[in-house]
């Protein structure tokens, strides 16, 4: 019961970090492109990356993969978000932009994945 507390704590401080992300990002670059959430999924992605590598190589007890994976980082990446909009950007008549979008977001946050896993893996 303790562990789904701890994974809960983490998902509460996920969205509430995506929030605030978002609407920073937001509030930095207006327009109808939704630069936030792909900050936010990018980043998300990377810091994914960096916690698997950290829990491979055993520098985290595997109970912060909950906490962190599951719990924070699960409510911190907005890919329902993400669908949405794209989407939303199709519907609208944008549809290079929400091709663009859709491109972007699957191309940055696989690479900032799989950058984040061997950049974490190199520096152990």
């Amino acid at each position: 019961m303790k562990y789904l507390l701890f994974i809960a704590l983490g998902g509460a401080s996920g969205s509430v970090s995506r929030y605030l992300l978002a609407q920073w990002t937001h509030a930095q670059w207006q327009g109808s492109f939704p630069l936030g959430t792909l900050v936010v999924n990018v980043s998300g992605s990377f810091a994914m990356g960096v916690v698997f590598a950290l829990l491979e190589r055993q520098v985290l007890h595997p109970d912060w993969r909950g906490v962190l994976m599951v719990g924070f980082l699960g409510a911190f990446t907005t890919f329902s978000t993400f669908s949405l909009e794209a989407i939303t950007l199709w519907e609208s008549g944008q549809t290079g932009q929400a091709a663009s979008y859709v491109l972007a977001s699957v191309v940055l946050s696989l690479l900032a994945a799989g950058g984040a896993i061997t950049l974490t893996r190199a520096l152990l």
